[in-house]
């Protein structure tokens, strides 16, 4: 029963590309490990970028910096 945790910012993914990432885990345990898909969880986290770093500093941060977002 594989498990599987995507964590992305919560920027503006869609419906379409969560669907997306969803079967393609799935399918890559099928491929990989031969695991059913029946019994294949895969969760999509989206976490504000306020609560994720890199380098030290929040996201939220890099990307004004950067003129995004």
């Amino acid at each position: 029963m594989p498990y599987v945790l995507i964590q992305v910012t919560d920027e503006n993914v869609t419906t379409a590309q969560k669907t997306a990432l969803i079967k393609g885990a799935t399918e890559l345990l099928v491929q990989v490990l031969d695991k059913d898909p029946a019994t294949t969880f895969v969760v999509i986290d989206e976490v504000n970028t306020d609560n994720w770093g890199v380098a030290g500093v929040p996201v939220t941060e890099l990307r004004k910096k950067s003129g995004k977002r």
